[in-house]
């Protein structure tokens, strides 16, 4: 196992612990393929959880930007041979349930940069009011450009912190190798 994926890495029984039942949990290299084939597991195992349609969009929205967020913003990039593949970044996601209340989890390492950037969206976000975001994320959407710092349509904090029914919590934390490692739960 590479580097990254060991910071990335807790084991599916300690995620179940510390969270509750345990529906899904991936941890390696993501790319676009591997999201797709990875969404269609989740959406398979939100629907055998017996979860309302309602939850199980909101709760896959937020699985496919923790995926998508890992793609762009994770630190240890694997190029594929085939430059058709795309490009590979490690990280974890899980999804747990307890009781009625969901937690999506996703762990990358991140560059010192970008974790300065991120630490300032997401103190800002958790501050914001559901209107709020829910107003950032109609001007988003209606910006001719996305943010100059953002890899993607810059919508995807925004969607996380929407389709949540509690304010984002994060982590940024130090590995003993250096590295730098995002965390992010959501809840809902």
């Amino acid at each position: 196992m590479n580097q990254a994926l060991c910071i990335c890495a807790e084991k599916p029984q300690d995620c179940a612990r510390q969270n509750g039942d345990l529906i899904f949990y991936y941890v390696g290299d993501f790319s676009q393929n591997i999201i797709h084939a990875i969404g269609d597991a989740v959406k398979l195992r939100l629907e055998a959880s017996e979860t309302s349609g309602s939850t199980r969009r909101k709760l896959f929205s937020i699985f496919i930007e923790m995926a998508q967020n890992i793609i762009h913003y994770s630190s240890d990039p694997l190029h594929a041979d085939d430059a058709s593949a795309g490009e590979m970044r490690a990280g974890s996601v899980c999804i747990c349930r307890s009781g009625e209340r969901f937690q999506i989890i996703c762990k990358n390492p991140v560059t010192r940069e970008w974790a300065d950037q991120l630490q300032q969206t997401l103190s800002a976000l958790r501050e914001m009011s559901r209107e709020e975001i829910k107003r950032s994320y109609r001007q988003q959407l209606r910006a001719a450009e996305p943010p100059a710092n953002s890899k993607g349509a810059g919508l995807g904090l925004l969607t996380i912190a929407r389709d949540s029914t509690a304010p984002i919590d994060y982590e940024i934390g130090e590995h003993p190798t250096g590295d730098l490692t995002l965390t992010l739960r959501a809840y809902l």
